[in-house]
C-alpha cells in the first residue's frame, strides 16, 4: 500500500475491539480466525463515491481482477471522482477492463453524485435499509454492492451480506468442511454473530484472503 493510499484509510471501528472479544466468547471458529487474522482491521476510505464505484468495478470478478482493473481505471482519471469519470470516453473505460455494463453503471452513479440526488450527507444517520434501498436506485447498484458500501463506507457493525459468494464459501470451507451451504443455513450459523455480523464476515473473509481489499 502507497503512504497516499494510507492517508486515505481511517482508523479501525470504535466498536471492533468489543466485537472481537464478543465472537471469542461466542464462536470457537471465529475466536481462532480472530485469533489468526488479529493484525487485520475493517478501514474506510471516507469517500462514498469511491466506494461504490469500486464495488461496482468488482462485481462478478475475482479479487485480484478486481484490483487490476481498478488500477487501470484509477490511472485514467487521476484523482477518481464524479467530474473524472464524466469527462472519461466509454472506449478508454472499456480498455482499461470495464464492460460496457459497467461503463454505464460507473456514469450513472457518477451523474447522480455530480447532480446532488443522493442523501450521502444524511446516510450516517440513516437505517441501513433505508440507506440500501436507496442505493438500489442507482444503475448496477443491487443489495450486494449496497451491503459492501454499509460495510466499508460507513463501516455499520451488523451487516450480514448473504449474497456474498466469499462469504458463502468460507462458511462452507470453515464450519462445514467444504460441504455445500445453503444462505438459510448461513444466516442460521451467522446469527450468533448479532450485533457484530459485519466484523464475522470480515473474519471469515480473511480466511480465504489474508490481506484484506478495501473497497
Amino acid at each position: 500500500m502507497s503512504d497516499s493510499t494510507a492517508q486515505t484509510l481511517s482508523v479501525k471501528p470504535a466498536y471492533w475491539s468489543e466485537a472481537c472479544r464478543y465472537l471469542s466468547r461466542k464462536d470457537r471458529v471465529m475466536k481462532k480466525l480472530i485469533a489468526t487474522h488479529s493484525a487485520a482491521v475493517l478501514q474506510s476510505r471516507g469517500d462514498p463515491f469511491t466506494t461504490l464505484a469500486r464495488s461496482v468495478v468488482g462485481q462478478q470478478i475475482s479479487v485480484k481482477a478486481a484490483e487490476s482493473v481498478w488500477s487501470r481505471f484509477q490511472a485514467l482519471t487521476g484523482t477518481v471522482s464524479p467530474q473524472a469519470v464524466l469527462q472519461l470516453k466509454s472506449e478508454d473505460m472499456r480498455q482499461a477492463g470495464l464492460s460496457t455494463r459497467k461503463v454505464e453503471y460507473l456514469t450513472d452513479l457518477s451523474q447522480r453524485f455530480a447532480a446532488g440526488q443522493l442523501s450521502v450527507d444524511a446516510w450516517h444517520g440513516m437505517p441501513d435499509e433505508d440507506i440500501i434501498q436507496e442505493l438500489m436506485t442507482i444503475r448496477g447498484v443491487g443489495r450486494w454492492t449496497a451491503e459492501m458500501f454499509l460495510i466499508f463506507h460507513l463501516m455499520r457493525p451488523n451487516v450480514l451480506p448473504l449474497d456474498d459468494v466469499g462469504l458463502i464459501n468460507g462458511i462452507s470451507r470453515t464450519y462445514y468442511s467444504g460441504e455445500p451451504v445453503s444462505r438459510s443455513e448461513a444466516r442460521e450459523l451467522a446469527s450468533a454473530w448479532s450485533p457484530f455480523a459485519t466484523v464475522g464476515t470480515w473474519y471469515i473473509w480473511r480466511s480465504l484472503e489474508p490481506l484484506p481489499v478495501n473497497h
